[in-house]
């Protein structure tokens, strides 16, 4: 329990014994404890307090989740809204930048951004670099890197079925999407 994240309304397990006093981020409800902020629940004397994670801006190495806003042959605009596991508050998104070289180890030369990413997909990527002044460079050229929640055109949520392609599960149709491989999977 030491060094695990929990976020609000999150039950918190207890160890044996009488219950601990709850103190900041920590509330009861239903007969269980849960979280109310972020972060990661420790004691403080005989209280349990959670002690509230702050946000930090990417670095490079830094493993980011965010949306695809915007699409051109060359590139793909990702709008960052988690930064190692750490959501970012509202308003406060950063905007990462995958071009066509960085979202495959292999064939660089042939990748077309259209058939790998969508507007609206979530994407899990590595920051490779800081990049310009507004964006930072992203890479999805790992096996567990890439898109981890597409809609299809029917509206619904797609299954990876390859590295490189979705399944809508109402129509049955196939997509082509840059892939990220489910975590847990050997």
């Amino acid at each position: 329990m030491a060094s695990d994240l929990v976020i609000p309304g999150q039950p918190i397990p207890l160890p044996r014994g009488p219950v601990p006093q709850l103190g900041r981020g920590i509330y009861e409800k239903d007969s269980q404890v849960r979280a109310s902020l972020v972060g990661v629940p420790r004691f403080e004397g005989s209280s349990l307090v959670i002690s509230r994670v702050r946000p930090q801006p990417p670095t490079s190495n830094s493993v980011v989740l965010g949306s695809i806003t915007r699409l051109s042959p060359l590139q793909a605009l990702l709008s960052i809204m988690v930064v190692d596991g750490i959501p970012l508050p509202p308003g406060e998104e950063f905007t990462g930048v995958i071009r066509s070289q960085d979202v495959r180890a292999t064939e660089k030369d042939k990748v077309k951004i259209g058939d790998c990413f969508r507007g609206g997909d979530v994407v899990r990527g590595l920051v490779i670099s800081l990049g310009d002044a507004r964006s930072y460079f992203i890479t999805t050229a790992r096996n567990d890197l890439g898109v981890i929640f597409a809609t299809s055109e029917a509206g619904a949520t797609m299954e990876p079925v390859s590295w490189q392609e979705m399944r809508c599960p109402k129509t049955g149709k196939v997509e082509k999407r840059k892939c990220a491989k489910p975590e847990g999977l050997l």
